[in-house]
């Protein structure tokens, strides 16, 4: 699964915009005040998952393969 084959799967369970961001896919404007989250790692070479809350990002997951990391996402919110 890719991301935007996430983004599909997050919509056909029913899930509410506002609670993820999928970079590059889904960027909800304006920003939640707090959500889920995929994107690339700094240095581009991993893929992480975490929360966004009260102004802070915690990293739950990081993962080398795309796949693994919306998996993770999916599990988390659906």
């Amino acid at each position: 699964m890719d991301r935007r084959e996430l983004r599909s799967a997050l919509r056909d369970a029913g899930v509410p915009d506002g609670y993820y961001r999928i970079e590059g896919v889904h960027e909800p404007v304006p920003t939640p005040t707090d959500f889920l989250y995929l994107k690339r790692t700094e240095d581009g070479g991993a893929w992480e998952t975490g929360a966004f809350e009260r102004g802070l990002s915690e990293v739950i997951g990081r993962y080398d393969a795309e796949s693994d990391a919306c998996a993770h996402l999916l599990r988390l919110l659906a």
